[in-house]
Protein backbone atom coordinates (compact mmCIF):
# COMPACT_ATOMS: atom_id res chain seq x y z
CA UNK A 1 0.00 0.00 0.00
CA UNK A 2 2.88 2.40 0.65
CA UNK A 3 4.20 1.96 -2.87
CA UNK A 4 0.72 2.22 -4.37
CA UNK A 5 0.12 5.62 -2.80
CA UNK A 6 3.29 7.08 -4.30
CA UNK A 7 2.71 5.47 -7.67
CA UNK A 8 -0.76 7.08 -7.74
CA UNK A 9 0.69 10.57 -7.34
CA UNK A 10 3.46 9.95 -9.85
CA UNK A 11 1.18 8.38 -12.47
CA UNK A 12 -1.21 11.33 -12.36
CA UNK A 13 1.73 13.67 -12.88
CA UNK A 14 0.62 15.77 -9.91
CA UNK A 15 3.81 16.16 -7.89
CA UNK A 16 3.43 19.78 -6.82
CA UNK A 17 5.94 22.55 -7.37
CA UNK A 18 5.01 25.65 -5.36
CA UNK A 19 6.92 28.84 -6.16
CA UNK A 20 8.69 30.12 -3.00
CA UNK A 21 8.53 33.72 -4.28
CA UNK A 22 4.74 33.56 -4.73
CA UNK A 23 4.41 31.97 -1.30
CA UNK A 24 6.56 34.66 0.32
CA UNK A 25 4.54 37.42 -1.35
CA UNK A 26 1.35 36.26 0.38
CA UNK A 27 3.10 36.13 3.75
CA UNK A 28 4.52 39.60 3.29
CA UNK A 29 1.10 41.04 2.49
CA UNK A 30 -0.73 39.31 5.34
CA UNK A 31 1.99 40.11 7.90
CA UNK A 32 2.64 43.69 6.75
CA UNK A 33 2.35 46.69 9.04
CA UNK A 34 -0.74 47.74 7.07
CA UNK A 35 -2.58 44.61 8.22
CA UNK A 36 -1.97 45.52 11.89
CA UNK A 37 -1.81 41.91 13.06
CA UNK A 38 -5.17 40.74 11.60
CA UNK A 39 -7.12 40.67 14.88
CA UNK A 40 -10.48 38.95 14.61
CA UNK A 41 -13.11 41.65 14.23
CA UNK A 42 -10.68 44.24 12.88
CA UNK A 43 -11.02 45.99 9.49
CA UNK A 44 -7.63 44.54 8.61
CA UNK A 45 -8.86 40.96 9.02
CA UNK A 46 -11.67 41.77 6.61
CA UNK A 47 -9.05 43.13 4.19
CA UNK A 48 -7.19 39.84 4.53
CA UNK A 49 -10.42 37.97 3.76
CA UNK A 50 -10.87 40.02 0.59
CA UNK A 51 -7.26 39.31 -0.39
CA UNK A 52 -7.69 35.56 0.03
CA UNK A 53 -10.94 35.63 -1.93
CA UNK A 54 -9.31 37.67 -4.71
CA UNK A 55 -6.55 35.08 -4.99
CA UNK A 56 -9.09 32.26 -5.28
CA UNK A 57 -10.95 34.23 -7.94
CA UNK A 58 -7.75 34.91 -9.90
CA UNK A 59 -7.10 31.15 -10.10
CA UNK A 60 -10.66 30.40 -11.18
CA UNK A 61 -11.43 28.69 -7.87
CA UNK A 62 -15.13 29.27 -7.22
CA UNK A 63 -17.15 29.12 -4.01
CA UNK A 64 -19.41 26.23 -3.11
CA UNK A 65 -22.31 26.32 -5.62
CA UNK A 66 -25.04 28.61 -4.39
CA UNK A 67 -22.90 30.00 -1.56
CA UNK A 68 -20.64 33.07 -1.24
CA UNK A 69 -16.89 32.82 -0.74
CA UNK A 70 -17.22 34.19 2.77
CA UNK A 71 -19.15 32.41 5.51
CA UNK A 72 -20.19 34.95 8.13
CA UNK A 73 -20.41 34.20 11.84
CA UNK A 74 -20.52 36.27 15.00
CA UNK A 75 -17.42 36.33 17.18
CA UNK A 76 -17.35 37.53 20.77
CA UNK A 77 -14.32 39.83 20.80
CA UNK A 78 -13.95 40.82 24.39
CA UNK A 79 -15.19 43.66 26.52
CA UNK A 80 -14.91 47.40 27.02
CA UNK A 81 -15.89 49.69 29.85
CA UNK A 82 -18.92 51.84 29.27
CA UNK A 83 -20.00 54.96 31.17
CA UNK A 84 -20.99 55.07 34.84
CA UNK A 85 -18.50 52.84 36.67
CA UNK A 86 -18.10 53.66 40.35
CA UNK A 87 -16.84 52.21 43.61
CA UNK A 88 -18.10 53.68 46.88
CA UNK A 89 -17.09 53.00 50.47
CA UNK A 90 -18.37 54.07 53.86
CA UNK A 91 -15.77 53.90 56.63
CA UNK A 92 -16.84 54.92 60.14
CA UNK A 93 -19.72 56.85 58.62
CA UNK A 94 -17.53 58.73 56.12
CA UNK A 95 -18.42 58.16 52.49
CA UNK A 96 -15.91 58.15 49.63
CA UNK A 97 -16.26 57.62 45.89
CA UNK A 98 -13.41 56.18 43.82
CA UNK A 99 -13.05 57.24 40.21
CA UNK A 100 -12.53 54.82 37.36
CA UNK A 101 -8.87 54.15 36.46
CA UNK A 102 -7.42 56.36 39.20
CA UNK A 103 -9.30 54.95 42.19
CA UNK A 104 -10.40 51.54 41.03
CA UNK A 105 -10.64 49.38 37.91
CA UNK A 106 -12.98 46.47 37.12
CA UNK A 107 -11.66 43.31 35.49
CA UNK A 108 -13.16 42.31 32.13
CA UNK A 109 -14.64 39.12 33.62
CA UNK A 110 -16.47 40.98 36.37
CA UNK A 111 -20.24 40.82 36.55
CA UNK A 112 -22.03 43.88 35.22
CA UNK A 113 -24.63 45.77 37.23
CA UNK A 114 -25.13 47.46 40.56
CA UNK A 115 -23.58 45.80 43.56
CA UNK A 116 -25.59 46.87 46.63
CA UNK A 117 -24.05 48.10 49.84
CA UNK A 118 -22.51 45.22 51.81
CA UNK A 119 -19.81 44.64 54.46
CA UNK A 120 -16.17 44.14 53.47
CA UNK A 121 -14.04 41.34 54.93
CA UNK A 122 -10.32 40.72 54.52
CA UNK A 123 -9.61 37.32 53.00
CA UNK A 124 -5.82 37.11 52.80
CA UNK A 125 -4.79 35.83 49.39
CA UNK A 126 -8.25 34.43 48.66
CA UNK A 127 -6.82 30.92 48.35
CA UNK A 128 -8.26 27.56 49.32
CA UNK A 129 -5.56 24.93 48.73
CA UNK A 130 -6.64 21.77 50.52
CA UNK A 131 -3.67 19.84 49.13
CA UNK A 132 -1.34 22.36 50.84
CA UNK A 133 -3.45 22.55 54.02
CA UNK A 134 -3.99 26.27 53.50
CA UNK A 135 -7.35 28.08 53.45
CA UNK A 136 -7.82 31.84 53.71
CA UNK A 137 -11.57 31.25 54.04
CA UNK A 138 -11.36 28.95 57.08
CA UNK A 139 -13.84 30.27 59.65
CA UNK A 140 -14.54 33.39 57.56
CA UNK A 141 -18.12 34.30 56.63
CA UNK A 142 -18.11 36.03 53.22
CA UNK A 143 -21.65 35.25 52.07
CA UNK A 144 -23.20 38.31 50.48
CA UNK A 145 -20.11 40.39 51.28
CA UNK A 146 -17.18 41.89 49.41
CA UNK A 147 -13.89 40.14 50.12
CA UNK A 148 -10.66 42.14 50.02
CA UNK A 149 -7.79 39.91 48.90
CA UNK A 150 -4.10 40.13 48.06
CA UNK A 151 -2.59 39.45 44.65
CA UNK A 152 -0.28 36.44 44.13
CA UNK A 153 0.29 33.94 46.99
CA UNK A 154 2.23 33.50 50.25
CA UNK A 155 6.00 33.00 50.54
CA UNK A 156 6.81 34.15 47.01
CA UNK A 157 10.50 34.59 47.85
CA UNK A 158 10.92 31.32 49.73
CA UNK A 159 12.45 28.57 47.61
CA UNK A 160 11.15 26.03 50.14
CA UNK A 161 7.56 27.26 50.11
CA UNK A 162 4.87 24.63 49.71
CA UNK A 163 3.51 26.97 47.03
CA UNK A 164 6.03 25.55 44.54
CA UNK A 165 8.97 27.53 45.90
CA UNK A 166 9.50 30.81 44.09
CA UNK A 167 7.34 29.74 41.15
CA UNK A 168 3.71 30.81 41.40
CA UNK A 169 1.01 28.16 41.27
CA UNK A 170 -2.48 28.11 39.77
CA UNK A 171 -3.77 29.39 43.12
CA UNK A 172 -2.34 32.82 42.25
CA UNK A 173 -4.41 33.32 39.10
CA UNK A 174 -7.11 35.95 39.14
CA UNK A 175 -9.76 33.60 37.79
CA UNK A 176 -9.05 31.01 40.48
CA UNK A 177 -9.38 33.69 43.15
CA UNK A 178 -12.66 34.83 41.62
CA UNK A 179 -14.10 31.32 41.42
CA UNK A 180 -13.03 30.49 44.96
CA UNK A 181 -14.70 33.65 46.28
CA UNK A 182 -17.86 32.82 44.32
CA UNK A 183 -17.86 29.27 45.69
CA UNK A 184 -17.76 30.71 49.21
CA UNK A 185 -20.75 32.95 48.50
CA UNK A 186 -19.01 36.33 48.16
CA UNK A 187 -20.83 39.12 46.34
CA UNK A 188 -17.60 40.45 44.90
CA UNK A 189 -13.80 40.66 45.13
CA UNK A 190 -11.70 43.76 45.76
CA UNK A 191 -8.10 42.99 44.79
CA UNK A 192 -4.95 44.76 45.99
CA UNK A 193 -1.27 44.36 45.17
CA UNK A 194 0.90 42.55 47.71
CA UNK A 195 3.26 45.53 47.65
CA UNK A 196 5.65 44.32 50.33
CA UNK A 197 6.50 41.23 48.28
CA UNK A 198 7.51 43.51 45.41
CA UNK A 199 9.56 46.41 46.77
CA UNK A 200 10.34 49.06 44.20
CA UNK A 201 7.37 48.19 42.02
CA UNK A 202 4.69 50.80 41.49
CA UNK A 203 1.34 50.08 43.14
CA UNK A 204 -0.32 50.03 39.73
CA UNK A 205 -3.74 48.70 38.83
CA UNK A 206 -4.14 46.27 35.94
CA UNK A 207 -5.29 47.82 32.66
CA UNK A 208 -8.82 46.81 31.72
CA UNK A 209 -8.80 43.82 29.36
CA UNK A 210 -5.23 42.82 30.15
CA UNK A 211 -6.32 39.65 31.94
CA UNK A 212 -8.32 36.92 30.23
CA UNK A 213 -11.23 35.14 31.83
CA UNK A 214 -14.81 34.06 31.26
CA UNK A 215 -17.42 36.46 29.95
CA UNK A 216 -18.87 36.72 33.47
CA UNK A 217 -17.17 35.10 36.47
CA UNK A 218 -20.41 35.28 38.43
CA UNK A 219 -19.43 38.05 40.86
CA UNK A 220 -18.01 41.57 40.84
CA UNK A 221 -14.21 41.74 40.56
CA UNK A 222 -12.39 45.08 40.89
CA UNK A 223 -8.99 46.34 41.98
CA UNK A 224 -8.06 49.26 44.23
CA UNK A 225 -4.64 50.51 45.28
CA UNK A 226 -2.89 49.00 48.27
CA UNK A 227 -2.81 52.52 49.70
CA UNK A 228 -6.62 52.56 49.77
CA UNK A 229 -6.70 49.15 51.42
CA UNK A 230 -4.17 50.23 54.05
CA UNK A 231 -6.51 53.04 55.10
CA UNK A 232 -9.34 50.53 55.49
CA UNK A 233 -7.16 48.11 57.46
CA UNK A 234 -5.80 50.75 59.82
CA UNK A 235 -9.36 51.62 60.83
CA UNK A 236 -9.59 48.03 62.09
CA UNK A 237 -6.26 48.30 63.89
CA UNK A 238 -4.45 46.19 61.31
CA UNK A 239 -1.24 46.75 59.33
CA UNK A 240 -0.84 45.38 55.81
CA UNK A 241 2.89 44.66 56.10
CA UNK A 242 2.38 42.82 59.38
CA UNK A 243 -0.41 40.75 57.83
CA UNK A 244 1.73 39.73 54.85
CA UNK A 245 4.74 38.97 57.06
CA UNK A 246 2.56 36.96 59.43
CA UNK A 247 1.14 34.77 56.67
CA UNK A 248 4.62 34.21 55.25
CA UNK A 249 5.98 33.24 58.65
CA UNK A 250 3.77 30.25 59.42
CA UNK A 251 1.22 29.97 56.56
CA UNK A 252 -1.60 30.60 58.98
CA UNK A 253 -4.38 32.70 57.42
CA UNK A 254 -5.04 36.13 58.91
CA UNK A 255 -8.54 36.80 57.60
CA UNK A 256 -11.05 38.95 59.49
CA UNK A 257 -14.07 41.26 59.05
CA UNK A 258 -13.20 44.93 58.56
CA UNK A 259 -14.64 47.23 61.20
CA UNK A 260 -17.33 49.71 60.16
CA UNK A 261 -16.57 49.37 56.44
CA UNK A 262 -19.13 48.81 53.71
CA UNK A 263 -18.82 49.11 49.95
CA UNK A 264 -21.02 49.27 46.90
CA UNK A 265 -20.19 49.44 43.23
CA UNK A 266 -21.53 49.97 39.76
CA UNK A 267 -19.76 48.07 36.99
CA UNK A 268 -20.79 48.69 33.40
CA UNK A 269 -19.05 46.39 30.92
CA UNK A 270 -20.12 46.03 27.31
CA UNK A 271 -19.21 42.75 25.62
CA UNK A 272 -18.37 43.30 21.97
CA UNK A 273 -19.23 41.02 19.08
CA UNK A 274 -18.76 41.41 15.35
CA UNK A 275 -19.52 39.53 12.18
CA UNK A 276 -16.37 37.92 10.77
CA UNK A 277 -15.77 35.46 7.97
CA UNK A 278 -14.31 32.13 6.98
CA UNK A 279 -13.12 32.27 3.36
CA UNK A 280 -13.99 29.15 1.34
CA UNK A 281 -13.22 27.99 -2.18
CA UNK A 282 -14.26 24.69 -3.76
CA UNK A 283 -12.78 22.59 -6.54
CA UNK A 284 -15.30 19.82 -7.37
CA UNK A 285 -14.32 16.24 -8.05
CA UNK A 286 -16.12 13.56 -10.03
CA UNK A 287 -17.85 12.38 -6.80
CA UNK A 288 -19.54 14.28 -3.98
CA UNK A 289 -16.79 13.39 -1.50
CA UNK A 290 -14.09 15.95 -0.74
CA UNK A 291 -10.90 16.70 1.22
CA UNK A 292 -10.64 19.87 3.36
CA UNK A 293 -7.40 21.87 3.26
CA UNK A 294 -7.37 24.65 5.84
CA UNK A 295 -5.49 27.22 7.90
CA UNK A 296 -6.46 30.14 10.12
CA UNK A 297 -5.66 33.64 8.91
CA UNK A 298 -6.28 35.69 12.08
CA UNK A 299 -3.67 36.72 14.64
CA UNK A 300 -3.40 38.94 17.75
CA UNK A 301 -3.67 42.39 16.19
CA UNK A 302 -1.85 44.83 18.46
CA UNK A 303 -1.52 42.19 21.14
CA UNK A 304 -3.91 41.03 23.84
CA UNK A 305 -3.79 38.77 26.88
CA UNK A 306 -2.38 36.01 24.63
CA UNK A 307 0.72 38.06 23.78
CA UNK A 308 3.96 36.58 25.05
CA UNK A 309 5.49 40.07 25.01
CA UNK A 310 3.13 41.87 27.42
CA UNK A 311 5.36 44.94 27.59
CA UNK A 312 4.84 45.34 23.83
CA UNK A 313 1.04 45.18 23.82
CA UNK A 314 -0.05 48.02 21.56
CA UNK A 315 2.57 47.18 18.95
CA UNK A 316 1.72 45.20 15.82
CA UNK A 317 1.92 41.44 16.39
CA UNK A 318 2.62 40.55 12.76
CA UNK A 319 1.80 36.84 12.83
CA UNK A 320 3.94 35.92 9.84
CA UNK A 321 4.43 32.32 10.94
CA UNK A 322 1.23 32.25 13.00
CA UNK A 323 -0.47 31.93 10.66
CA UNK A 324 0.19 33.88 7.48
CA UNK A 325 2.47 30.94 6.66
CA UNK A 326 -0.36 28.39 6.67
CA UNK A 327 -2.73 30.78 4.89
CA UNK A 328 -0.18 31.32 2.13
CA UNK A 329 -0.01 27.55 1.83
CA UNK A 330 -3.78 27.30 1.30
CA UNK A 331 -3.64 30.05 -1.34
CA UNK A 332 -0.84 28.34 -3.25
CA UNK A 333 -2.61 24.99 -3.06
CA UNK A 334 -5.67 26.70 -4.54
CA UNK A 335 -3.45 27.85 -7.39
CA UNK A 336 -1.94 24.38 -7.84
CA UNK A 337 -5.13 22.33 -7.77
CA UNK A 338 -6.99 24.81 -10.00
CA UNK A 339 -4.62 23.82 -12.81
CA UNK A 340 -5.07 20.06 -12.41
CA UNK A 341 -7.59 17.87 -14.22
CA UNK A 342 -10.75 16.99 -12.29
CA UNK A 343 -9.99 14.29 -9.74
CA UNK A 344 -12.04 11.70 -7.91
CA UNK A 345 -12.83 13.81 -4.87
CA UNK A 346 -13.26 17.53 -4.53
CA UNK A 347 -11.07 19.91 -2.55
CA UNK A 348 -12.57 22.38 -0.06
CA UNK A 349 -10.08 25.20 0.61
CA UNK A 350 -10.80 27.04 3.85
CA UNK A 351 -9.19 29.87 5.82
CA UNK A 352 -10.64 30.40 9.28
CA UNK A 353 -11.14 33.51 11.41
CA UNK A 354 -11.16 33.45 15.20
CA UNK A 355 -8.68 30.64 15.80
CA UNK A 356 -6.71 32.69 18.32
CA UNK A 357 -9.92 33.31 20.28
CA UNK A 358 -10.65 29.59 20.58
CA UNK A 359 -11.01 27.87 17.17
CA UNK A 360 -14.14 29.92 16.53
CA UNK A 361 -14.18 29.78 12.73
CA UNK A 362 -13.61 26.06 12.36
CA UNK A 363 -16.02 25.30 15.20
CA UNK A 364 -18.67 27.40 13.49
CA UNK A 365 -18.10 25.72 10.14
CA UNK A 366 -18.37 22.20 11.53
CA UNK A 367 -21.56 23.22 13.35
CA UNK A 368 -22.93 24.92 10.19
CA UNK A 369 -21.31 23.05 7.27
CA UNK A 370 -21.89 24.22 3.72
CA UNK A 371 -21.23 20.71 2.38
CA UNK A 372 -22.32 17.50 4.14
CA UNK A 373 -19.73 16.57 6.76
CA UNK A 374 -20.24 12.88 6.05
CA UNK A 375 -18.76 13.50 2.60
CA UNK A 376 -15.54 14.95 4.08
CA UNK A 377 -12.99 12.14 3.92
CA UNK A 378 -10.15 14.05 5.65
CA UNK A 379 -9.06 17.49 6.84
CA UNK A 380 -5.47 18.73 6.31
CA UNK A 381 -4.52 21.69 8.51
CA UNK A 382 -1.45 23.93 8.25
CA UNK A 383 -0.51 26.11 11.22
CA UNK A 384 2.92 27.72 11.65
CA UNK A 385 4.71 26.06 8.75
CA UNK A 386 7.11 28.87 7.84
CA UNK A 387 10.00 28.49 10.32
CA UNK A 388 11.33 25.02 9.53
CA UNK A 389 14.53 24.46 11.49
CA UNK A 390 16.95 21.73 10.41
CA UNK A 391 14.23 20.52 8.06
CA UNK A 392 12.06 19.17 10.87
CA UNK A 393 8.28 19.22 10.52
CA UNK A 394 5.61 17.60 12.67
CA UNK A 395 2.87 15.64 10.91
CA UNK A 396 0.20 14.80 13.45
CA UNK A 397 -3.00 12.77 13.14
CA UNK A 398 -2.17 9.94 10.76
CA UNK A 399 -3.71 7.48 13.21
CA UNK A 400 -7.15 9.07 12.88
CA UNK A 401 -7.87 7.45 9.52
CA UNK A 402 -7.62 3.73 8.80
CA UNK A 403 -5.49 4.24 5.68
CA UNK A 404 -3.61 7.43 6.52
CA UNK A 405 -0.50 5.89 8.08
CA UNK A 406 0.24 3.86 4.99
CA UNK A 407 -0.87 6.57 2.59
CA UNK A 408 1.32 9.29 4.14
CA UNK A 409 4.26 6.92 4.44
CA UNK A 410 3.92 6.21 0.74
CA UNK A 411 4.24 9.85 -0.34
CA UNK A 412 7.78 10.94 -1.09
CA UNK A 413 9.16 13.46 1.38
CA UNK A 414 11.09 16.40 -0.15
CA UNK A 415 14.82 16.04 0.51
CA UNK A 416 14.88 19.31 2.46
CA UNK A 417 12.44 17.99 5.07
CA UNK A 418 12.67 15.61 8.01
CA UNK A 419 9.19 14.40 8.96
CA UNK A 420 8.26 13.56 12.56
CA UNK A 421 5.23 11.22 12.57
CA UNK A 422 5.41 10.32 16.25
CA UNK A 423 2.15 12.04 17.23
CA UNK A 424 -0.74 10.29 15.52
CA UNK A 425 -3.68 11.30 17.71
CA UNK A 426 -5.13 14.25 15.81
CA UNK A 427 -5.31 16.43 18.89
CA UNK A 428 -3.47 19.75 19.20
CA UNK A 429 -4.21 23.44 19.56
CA UNK A 430 -5.47 24.29 16.09
CA UNK A 431 -8.48 24.09 13.76
CA UNK A 432 -8.24 20.40 12.87
CA UNK A 433 -9.63 19.67 16.36
CA UNK A 434 -13.03 20.92 15.23
CA UNK A 435 -13.07 18.33 12.45
CA UNK A 436 -11.58 15.55 14.56
CA UNK A 437 -14.45 16.11 17.01
CA UNK A 438 -16.88 15.42 14.15
CA UNK A 439 -15.11 12.10 13.44
CA UNK A 440 -13.35 13.31 10.31
CA UNK A 441 -9.75 12.02 9.91
CA UNK A 442 -7.19 14.82 10.19
CA UNK A 443 -3.56 15.49 9.36
CA UNK A 444 -1.87 18.48 11.00
CA UNK A 445 1.30 20.08 9.60
CA UNK A 446 3.38 22.20 11.99
CA UNK A 447 7.02 23.34 12.04
CA UNK A 448 7.38 23.98 15.78
CA UNK A 449 7.36 26.85 18.25
CA UNK A 450 10.06 29.52 18.38
CA UNK A 451 11.06 32.60 20.36
CA UNK A 452 8.96 34.96 18.23
CA UNK A 453 5.70 33.09 18.84
CA UNK A 454 2.88 35.52 19.80
CA UNK A 455 5.28 38.48 19.77
CA UNK A 456 5.64 41.50 17.45
CA UNK A 457 8.89 39.95 16.20
CA UNK A 458 7.06 37.19 14.24
CA UNK A 459 7.81 38.98 10.97
CA UNK A 460 7.86 37.94 7.32
CA UNK A 461 11.63 38.36 6.88
CA UNK A 462 12.13 35.33 9.16
CA UNK A 463 10.07 32.98 6.99
CA UNK A 464 12.02 30.23 5.21
CA UNK A 465 10.00 30.37 1.99
CA UNK A 466 11.92 27.68 0.04
CA UNK A 467 11.44 25.04 2.75
CA UNK A 468 7.88 26.15 3.42
CA UNK A 469 7.14 25.77 -0.29
CA UNK A 470 8.62 22.27 -0.13
CA UNK A 471 6.27 21.48 2.73
CA UNK A 472 3.29 22.81 0.77
CA UNK A 473 4.39 20.55 -2.12
CA UNK A 474 4.35 17.66 0.35
CA UNK A 475 0.87 18.61 1.58
CA UNK A 476 -0.32 18.78 -2.03
CA UNK A 477 0.99 15.29 -2.77
CA UNK A 478 -0.64 13.86 0.36
CA UNK A 479 -3.90 15.60 -0.52
CA UNK A 480 -3.71 14.18 -4.05
CA UNK A 481 -3.20 10.68 -2.72
CA UNK A 482 -6.24 11.01 -0.43
CA UNK A 483 -8.34 12.63 -3.15
CA UNK A 484 -7.73 9.75 -5.56
CA UNK A 485 -7.43 6.79 -3.19
CA UNK A 486 -9.77 3.89 -4.07
CA UNK A 487 -11.23 3.89 -0.55
CA UNK A 488 -11.74 6.72 1.90
CA UNK A 489 -10.06 6.45 5.32
CA UNK A 490 -12.36 5.30 8.10
CA UNK A 491 -12.20 7.51 11.19
CA UNK A 492 -10.59 5.93 14.23
CA UNK A 493 -9.58 7.25 17.62
CA UNK A 494 -6.06 7.02 18.97
CA UNK A 495 -5.04 7.26 22.62
CA UNK A 496 -2.72 10.17 23.34
CA UNK A 497 0.96 9.29 23.51
CA UNK A 498 2.61 12.63 24.21
CA UNK A 499 2.07 16.31 24.81
CA UNK A 500 0.77 18.45 21.99
CA UNK A 501 3.75 19.87 20.03
CA UNK A 502 1.65 22.95 19.30
CA UNK A 503 1.51 23.63 23.01
CA UNK A 504 1.58 27.37 22.62
CA UNK A 505 -1.89 27.42 21.10
CA UNK A 506 -5.31 27.24 22.63
CA UNK A 507 -5.60 24.54 25.30
CA UNK A 508 -7.51 21.47 24.21
CA UNK A 509 -8.15 19.68 27.47
CA UNK A 510 -10.20 20.59 30.49
CA UNK A 511 -7.21 22.11 32.26
CA UNK A 512 -4.58 20.98 34.74
CA UNK A 513 -5.20 18.45 37.48
CA UNK A 514 -6.31 14.84 37.13
CA UNK A 515 -7.43 13.43 33.81
CA UNK A 516 -11.08 13.86 32.85
CA UNK A 517 -10.97 13.32 29.11
CA UNK A 518 -13.08 16.04 27.48
CA UNK A 519 -12.17 18.49 24.75
CA UNK A 520 -14.05 21.76 25.31
CA UNK A 521 -15.92 23.72 22.69
CA UNK A 522 -14.54 27.24 23.14
CA UNK A 523 -17.76 28.84 21.93
CA UNK A 524 -19.32 29.36 25.36
CA UNK A 525 -22.92 28.17 25.69
CA UNK A 526 -25.19 30.35 27.84
CA UNK A 527 -24.28 28.14 30.79
CA UNK A 528 -21.80 25.33 31.34
CA UNK A 529 -19.08 23.75 29.21
CA UNK A 530 -19.96 22.00 25.96
CA UNK A 531 -17.77 19.05 25.00
CA UNK A 532 -16.47 19.26 21.44
CA UNK A 533 -15.17 15.72 21.93
CA UNK A 534 -14.71 13.04 24.58
CA UNK A 535 -11.56 10.99 24.18
CA UNK A 536 -11.82 7.23 24.03
CA UNK A 537 -10.75 5.32 27.10
CA UNK A 538 -10.79 8.37 29.37
CA UNK A 539 -12.78 8.74 32.60
CA UNK A 540 -15.42 10.86 30.84
CA UNK A 541 -15.86 8.30 28.07
CA UNK A 542 -16.08 5.39 30.52
CA UNK A 543 -18.80 7.29 32.39
CA UNK A 544 -20.85 7.51 29.19
CA UNK A 545 -20.34 11.22 28.47
CA UNK A 546 -20.53 12.22 24.80
CA UNK A 547 -19.50 15.00 22.41
CA UNK A 548 -22.17 17.71 22.54
CA UNK A 549 -22.94 17.19 26.24
CA UNK A 550 -22.93 20.41 28.30
CA UNK A 551 -21.39 20.07 31.76
CA UNK A 552 -23.37 22.10 34.32
CA UNK A 553 -22.33 20.58 37.68
CA UNK A 554 -19.15 18.94 38.93
CA UNK A 555 -19.07 17.37 42.41
CA UNK A 556 -21.80 19.70 43.78
CA UNK A 557 -20.21 22.79 42.20
CA UNK A 558 -22.19 24.69 39.58
CA UNK A 559 -20.22 25.01 36.33
CA UNK A 560 -20.93 28.18 34.37
CA UNK A 561 -17.85 28.25 32.13
CA UNK A 562 -14.56 26.53 31.34
CA UNK A 563 -12.76 28.36 34.16
CA UNK A 564 -15.21 26.97 36.71
CA UNK A 565 -14.59 23.48 35.32
CA UNK A 566 -10.82 23.88 35.40
CA UNK A 567 -10.91 25.11 39.00
CA UNK A 568 -13.18 22.27 40.10
CA UNK A 569 -10.94 19.69 38.42
CA UNK A 570 -7.80 21.17 39.99
CA UNK A 571 -9.40 20.71 43.39
CA UNK A 572 -9.42 16.90 42.97
CA UNK A 573 -6.85 14.19 42.56
CA UNK A 574 -6.56 10.93 40.66
CA UNK A 575 -8.70 8.26 42.28
CA UNK A 576 -11.52 10.63 43.26
CA UNK A 577 -14.98 9.68 42.03
CA UNK A 578 -17.07 12.74 41.23
CA UNK A 579 -20.73 13.09 40.40
CA UNK A 580 -21.34 15.27 37.35
CA UNK A 581 -24.42 16.59 35.61
CA UNK A 582 -24.64 17.26 31.89
CA UNK A 583 -27.34 18.55 29.58
CA UNK A 584 -27.97 16.28 26.60
CA UNK A 585 -30.67 17.81 24.46
CA UNK A 586 -33.62 18.41 26.79
CA UNK A 587 -32.38 15.83 29.33
CA UNK A 588 -30.28 16.33 32.46
CA UNK A 589 -28.04 13.31 32.97
CA UNK A 590 -25.98 12.37 36.02
CA UNK A 591 -22.84 10.27 35.83
CA UNK A 592 -20.09 9.19 38.21
CA UNK A 593 -16.59 9.84 36.82
CA UNK A 594 -13.52 8.14 38.29
CA UNK A 595 -10.60 10.54 37.73
CA UNK A 596 -7.21 9.18 36.72
CA UNK A 597 -3.66 10.49 36.46
CA UNK A 598 -3.02 12.96 33.65
CA UNK A 599 -0.30 11.65 31.36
Amino acid sequence: MRLAAFVLVSTLGLAANVDPAAYQKHVEFLASDAMKGRATGSPELEQAAKYIQSQFESFGVKPIPGKPYQQAFTANLGAKLSANNQLRSTLNGKRQTYALNTGFIPFSFSSTGVGPTAPVVFGGYGITATDLKYDDYAGLDVKGKYVLILRHEPQEDDAKSVFNGKETTVHATFTNKAINAKNHGARGVILINDTFHHPGERDAMMAFGQVSGPTDAGLFFVQVTAETAETWLKASGKDLRAIIDGIDKDLKPQSFPLTNLTASMTVNIVHESKSVHNVIGYIPGTTDEYVVIGAHYDHLGLGDEHSLAPSQIGQIHHGADDNASGTAGVIELARWFSKQPKQKRGILLMTFAGEELGLLGSAFYTAHPLLPLDKAVAMLNMDMIGRIREGKIYVNGTGTGSTLDALVAGVKVPTSLNVDLSESTGYGGSDHISFNGKQIPVVFFFSGLHGDYHKPSDTSDKIDAPRAADLVDYVADIATAIVNAPERPVFQRVAEKSADPHSGGTPVSSGYGPNFGSVPDFNEPPKGVRFADVRDGTPAAKAGLRPGDILIRFDSKEISNLYDFTYALQSHKAGDEVLVQVLRGDQTIEAKVLLTERR
